[in-house]
C-alpha cells in the first residue's frame, strides 16, 4: 500500500532521468539550510537536491524510488514523515522537496519535522492559487483542478510551521526556461516536451486525471503546435528566461536560532 497519495512503487519509473535537480533551485535550498552539518531529507525520492558536504539522513517509503538513487548518494531508510525515527532536536536542518502534498497526514508530518529539527525546516512546495495562470490550464483544466486540491494553502503551511517558537518565510522560486527538474511548469517555454510520455510519467499530477483527459491533452497540444496556435497565444514564453509560477520555498526557523555545531 502506498505511503502517500501516489503509488511510486507502481508508477515511479523514470524519475531519476526526468526529475534531475536544477542547480538554481538547488542553490536556493542549500542557502536556506544555513550552516547545518546534519540534514534530514524526508520524501527523499531519488536523492534530488540533497546537499553535498553535509551528512544527510534520507527517508523514502518507496522501494522503487530508493532503487533509483545514484551511486554515492546517502543511504535511504524506509520511512514516512508522520513517524520520524529521530529524537527531538537531534537534526541540524531538515528538507522536504515536492513531497508534502502527497503525505497522508500533513499536520502530523510537519509537526514531526519541527520536533526533530533544531534549525531550519526547508520545504519546497507549490502554490495552487498560481496554477490558473499557466497555459496548461487551457489544455487540461482537470489536471489543474486536481493539483489545486492536492497542494496545501500557503497560509496553512505558515501556521503549521510557525509552531514551537518558529518564524516562517515564504519566497517564490523562479523557474528557468531550461529547468532540468521536470515539474509541470518546467516546460512553460518548451511545450513539445509535454508530448513525451516519459516526461508525463515522471509527473504524479497525471495520475489524478482520467486517461482520456491525458489523451485529449496530447492530441490538442500536438495539433496547436502543428498549426502554430500555441505560439500565437503563448509564444512569447519561449524567449522568457524565468517563469514566476507556483514553486515556493518555505523556510521555518526558531526565532532564536541556536548556533549549529561547527
Amino acid at each position: 500500500m502506498s505511503a502517500g497519495d501516489f503509488d511510486y512503487d507502481a508508477n515511479g519509473a523514470g524519475y531519476a532521468q526526468q526529475r534531475r535537480p536544477d542547480p538554481r533551485i538547488a542553490a536556493a535550498i542549500n542557502a536556506a539550510l544555513g550552516d547545518a552539518r546534519t540534514v534530514l531529507n524526508v520524501g527523499a525520492g531519488t536523492g534530488s537536491y540533497e546537499p553535498a558536504g553535509r551528512y544527510v539522513f534520507a527517508l523514502e517509503p518507496s522501494a522503487r524510488m530508493r532503487a533509483q538513487r545514484p551511486p554515492g548518494a546517502a543511504p535511504a531508510l524506509r520511512g514516512i514523515a508522520e513517524d520520524l525515527p529521530f529524537d527531538e532536536g537531534s537534526i541540524d536542518a531538515s528538507m522536504a522537496v515536492a513531497t508534502i502534498h502527497q503525505w497522508k497526514n500533513l499536520t502530523k508530518g510537519l509537526s514531526e519535522l519541527t520536533r526533530v529539527t533544531r534549525g531550519p525546516v526547508v520545504v519546497v512546495t507549490f502554490d495552487g492559487d498560481m496554477l490558473e495562470q499557466y497555459w496548461l490550464s487551457h489544455y487540461a483544466p482537470e489536471l489543474i483542478a486536481a493539483e489545486r486540491y492536492r497542494y496545501p494553502p500557503i497560509d496553512t503551511l505558515r501556521a503549521w510551521l510557525g509552531t514551537r517558537g518558529r518564524s516562517v518565510e515564504v519566497r517564490a522560486i523562479p523557474i528557468p526556461s531550461d529547468c532540468s527538474d521536470g515539474i509541470i511548469e518546467a516546460y512553460y517555454a518548451r511545450p513539445e516536451r509535454l508530448l513525451e510520455s516519459a516526461v508525463r510519467q515522471a509527473q504524479s499530477s497525471w495520475g489524478f486525471v482520467a486517461e482520456e483527459v491525458q489523451a485529449r491533452f496530447v492530441a490538442r497540444l500536438r495539433e496547436d503546435l502543428r498549426t502554430g496556435a500555441w505560439d500565437e497565444r503563448y509564444g512569447a514564453l519561449r524567449n522568457q528566461p524565468l517563469y514566476d509560477g507556483s514553486l515556493r520555498l518555505v523556510v521555518s526557523v526558531p526565532r532564536e536560532l541556536p548556533r549549529l555545531v561547527k
